[in-house]
Order: C-alpha cells, then structure tokens, then sequence
C-alpha cells in the first residue's frame, strides 16, 4: 500500500485557526464487522495518510481504536496531527460530559477535535434491532431539552476537553432554533450525503452559517445495516452518470463521489475496513479534480434519496419517517 502525503490532502479552516482534513474515515461498522477488525482499518488507513478519524461511542469501539491510536503515537504520530471527532449517543443527552469523558478515557485522549450530538432525539435502539422496533419512550424533537444538551457540550469547550462542538442529522429549523441560542456556535453538522442524495437546502444553509458540513454514507451506503433498506432505495455507484465520469478518469464511481463531495464543499467520511477501498478515496482527493462539466453533471442525478431514515427513532404518535427531518419546514411533534 503506498501511502498519501497527508500535506496533499485538502483542509477546511475553523475561525481559531484550527484545520480539520476534508476527508474522513468512517468507524460505523459495528453491523458488519468486530471492533477489531475497525481498530486495525484505522491503523492502516492512518499509516496510509487518513488523519480525520470519525468515531463515535454507540459504534462499541472506542476501546479498540484507542489502542489503536497508542499504537500510531508509538509509531511516531503526534496527536496534534490528527483530527478525531466523537459523538454523544441518544441516551446519554442528559450526562453528555460524562459521555465525553467516557470517550476521552477509552480513545486514549486528552481531547476531542469535534464532539458531536449524534442525533437530535434522546431516543435510543437496542444494537441490531430491526426497522420496526420502537423505543416506547421516544419522544419528538425538545428544542429545549436540546439546548440543555448543547450547553454541556459548551462547557466541555471551556473545559478544554473538547475544542470543537457540532451537530449531526440536523434540519434547518432546527438549526435555527440552535443558533439563536448558542453561546457557542457549531462546528460541523454531519449529515448524509451523496449524489443520489445531496441536499442541496441544508448545504448552502449550513455553508452561509459557516458550519462545515460533513458527509456521511458518501458512496449511497451499500453496506448499510438491513434496517436502513427500503424498496425505493436507488444505487449511486451504478449510475451511468458517475460510471462515464469514473470511466473518463480511470477511477472507480467511489472515488468519484468523493472526488464530487470535497470540490463540492463537504467533508467526506468514508467507511471501509479494506485497505485498497479506503486508499482509493484519499488518492482521489489529491488527484487532478473533475470539470465544471462533470460536476454539473453529477447535480443532475439527484433523486432525493435518502437512505438512513431513522425509522427505529420515532414516537408514537408519530406518522412515519419524514417525521424526523421537517420536510415542510416546520418541526414535527413539538
């Protein structure tokens, strides 16, 4: 495997001067593959030139990454260099800087780069249920119970145990509602995004506010978790659009995607556990970029697909999955 100078890979600046990697790898696997086989992914992929390592504390290894980390350190690897992001789990809304701590002790770590509230809702799944399966306590979306939330991300802040805070699979009214509040502003919002799924509303919305948006499930997710699938599902690697383009570049339709995704403004987090697939997205960011032409091209594939619904998230009382991302504009169930 040879590696990428990790200098070649582009930046996104944050007003303290700080820089996070415009590409990230993905540690969600936990459906498919064991925390050690993800810890060792990082390991690679950190040796291969990745230093943006996505991570959060439902995934179950943080244990295992953090000692995948010390073995980096050992390597040489200062941890100044790298950008590490973590997540507060639904469950854990009302003890977030208890979460956090959690996480600092089992990544081995003084501080976070990034802490993120990973969904909106305190509504909480059991690992591998199925799409049906309903937590009986779930709620709708709280704005005030969310800013509760974020004012203990807030002190982490000032706490020094986190120097960057940010949201995750957020709307724009909720958004809105956050940052007139906010004594801190976000950093990130990490959302899903792809080319059969680009968002362009809550892009530009997040890019004005100056939060960076970050993209997961990049490639349309075709290792998502069964619970995820639904008939309506489209394919983005399997799209004549980004077949032609990857064909013009001898690329795959992956690293296309990732190419569109970084010129486009988003930060991508690519999950993999093989080498070749992970080295093939961080080669694509430093490779010569797409046409003004590819890139208009690939904004006419959009089929508004969304993936990760968040069905095993809803209320009761709530009438289905749209529930949970305001497609009208206003806040459902609040």
């Amino acid at each position: 495997m040879n590696p990428i100078d990790p200098q070649l890979v582009p930046q996104k600046s944050l007003p303290n001067g700080d820089h996070m990697p415009a590409i990230g790898l993905g540690t969600f696997g936990s459906d498919r593959y064991s925390a050690e086989e993800v810890a060792e992914a990082v390991y690679q992929a950190i040796h291969a030139g990745y230093r943006h390592i996505d991570c959060a504390s439902v995934y179950g290894n943080e244990r295992e990454i953090g000692a995948t980390l010390r073995r980096v350190f050992a390597d040489g690897i200062r941890r100044e260099e790298l950008w590490i992001t973590s997540k507060v789990w639904n469950n854990r809304h009302g003890d977030a800087d208890a979460s956090a701590r959690q996480s600092l002790s089992d990544l081995g770590l003084d501080y976070l780069d990034l802490y993120l509230i990973h969904w909106p809702f305190p509504n909480h799944h059991e690992k591998g249920v199925d799409v049906g399966s309903r937590d009986p306590h779930a709620v709708p979306f709280h704005h005030e119970s969310y800013m509760a939330t974020w004012r203990q991300l807030e002190s982490l802040v000032r706490d020094g145990a986190v120097r960057h805070i940010g949201t995750s699979n957020m709307t724009i009214p909720k958004l809105q509602g956050l940052l007139g509040e906010a004594e801190i502003r976000p950093a990130a919002n990490e959302m899903e995004l792809h080319p059969h799924f680009q968002q362009p509303e809550l892009l530009n919305y997040v890019v004005a506010e100056g939060i960076i948006p970050i993209g997961y499930s990049p490639f349309g997710s075709p290792s998502r978790p069964e619970r995820d699938r639904t008939p309506d599902d489209t394919a983005d690697l399997e799209d004549p659009v980004l077949l032609t383009v990857a064909e013009r570049h001898s690329l795959t339709p992956a690293a296309v995607s990732i190419k569109w995704a970084v010129q486009r403004g988003q930060v991508p987090i690519p999950f993999s556990v093989k080498s070749h697939q992970f080295l093939d997205s961080l080669a694509a960011v430093t490779s010569p970029p797409l046409s003004d032409e590819e890139m208009g091209a690939i904004a006419t594939i959009d089929r508004n697909c969304r993936l990760i619904k968040g069905q095993v998230f809803l209320w009761p009382t709530a009438q289905g999955w749209e529930d949970l991302w305001d497609l009208d504009g206003t806040i459902a169930g609040s």
